[in-house]
């Protein structure tokens, strides 16, 4: 008998703790502060008067490390002779074992327009394979901040699908090979399905014999710096 007590002593215990539970509701309002770090490469234009075009790259991961003459590699940088009037182009180097800080590039961008003379309604964003999923990102974050938006092989992520109007209004293009089978097109398919309808005037183009290598067909066209640079903020 005494045994069939305490087994149903111990089956209350849960319900008289429940019973004695209590609801707090509160607010955590404490600063936590953040320290940013990361190199960069900024390429910019002697002799001219008054502000410059900035274009950011941010590049793939094969970049990523301490060496930072890689960031140029298969990048506006090797194009610039395609480029018809004087710009600035900051590429900044990803950490080692790590994607995109999108923050502190944001951060880098506005710390470049203290420093040098940018020209705030023309500020290009373009990136590569996880530098373009880090372009995605980046402008669904900032929208704001940029005149026109390339990204080129692209991963894309479901945050940016719930977050679809935040690229309402921008100037983009969505480049993609056609064979890529690292980052496979309907990454891009799949992601303009779901821009089009808040963004009509958004372009995808598909490389169709290109693999993962879509930045060769992209970056050595000419055209595509006519396109980026006649685009101004809000326009």
């Amino acid at each position: 008998m005494k045994l069939k007590i305490k087994y149903l002593s111990l089956l209350l215990l849960p319900f008289s703790l429940q019973l004695n539970a209590q609801e707090i509701k509160a607010e955590l309002n404490k600063e936590i502060k953040k320290t940013e770090k990361i190199s960069y490469i900024l390429d910019y234009p002697q002799k001219v008067k008054g502000n410059v075009p900035l274009i950011v790259f941010l590049h793939g991961s094969g970049e990523r490390g301490n060496n930072l003459e890689a960031v140029k590699a298969h990048s506006p940088f090797t194009y610039k002779n395609l480029i018809k009037e004087p710009v600035a182009i900051l590429a900044p180097q990803c950490p080692a074992d790590t994607w995109w800080d999108t923050e502190t590039v944001y951060s880098l961008i506005k710390e470049i327009q203290k420093k040098y003379k940018i020209d705030a309604s023309r500020i290009y964003l373009t990136g590569l394979s996880m530098g373009g999923w880090g372009t995605l990102k980046l402008a669904m974050e900032h929208p704001e901040m940029f005149a026109a938006v390339v990204s080129v092989c692209a991963p894309t992520d479901m945050v940016m699908y719930a977050n679809i109007n935040q690229y309402k209004g921008l100037n983009m293009k969505i480049f993609h090979g056609g064979m890529d089978d690292v980052v496979l097109p309907e990454n891009a398919i799949h992601f303009y399905q779901n821009l089009h309808p808040v963004n009509p005037s958004a372009e995808l183009v598909i490389f169709p014999n290109d693999n993962h290598n879509s930045w060769d067909s992209t970056y050595s066209d000419p055209k595509l710096y006519e396109w980026m640079l006649s685009r101004k903020k809000g326009e």
